[in-house]
């Protein structure tokens, strides 16, 4: 494991655009041992419904293979321990995109594991979709959404 600002990482990991805080792991879970302590997974997702914001890099990481997605979350969704009750689910669109399938295994997960709380990222056009969401999960989820989706130059003609 390697320690990175607070941050755990398993064997296996790809730093990329740092300038974005973006960590982008090779499909493993990371722990976050400082500040709002929490396992971090990054999932597989279909592509962003979106899909017009110029600068974003997630659509490198999307897929339209459901059995392999699926496959692949669940081999990254068996490292979740449950160790602080927290989990954060980043994928590669937003949470909306993730196969029905990974949804169900991100809530057995949070029955096995004991978690309380959940952070997901989600586009602002989710924005009245989100207590869907809670609802299914039963927990609280904390959403994150990009500012940097306000402002129509920056996201569509960056």
């Amino acid at each position: 494991m390697v320690v990175l600002k607070g941050i755990i990482i398993g064997q296996m990991f790809i730093l990329r655009t740092l300038s974005q805080v973006k960590v982008m792991l090779s499909y493993t879970s990371v722990r976050i041992t400082n500040k709002n302590q929490r396992e971090i997974v990054l999932l597989k997702a279909k592509p962003c419904a979106w899909g017009k914001c110029r600068f974003c890099d997630y659509i490198d990481d999307n897929s339209e293979n459901i059995p392999e997605m699926i496959r692949l979350n669940r081999e990254v969704l068996s490292n979740v321990t449950g160790e602080f009750g927290v989990l954060e689910v980043i994928d590669s669109a937003s949470c909306f995109e993730l196969p029905e399938e990974t949804l169900w295994d991100i809530k057995k997960v949070i029955q096995k594991c004991g978690i309380k709380k959940l952070f997901f990222e989600s586009h602002w056009m989710y924005r009245r979709r989100l207590d869907e969401m809670r609802e299914y999960f039963g927990i609280p989820i904390v959403y994150k959404i990009g500012v940097e989706t306000f402002d129509n130059d920056f996201r569509e003609n960056y």
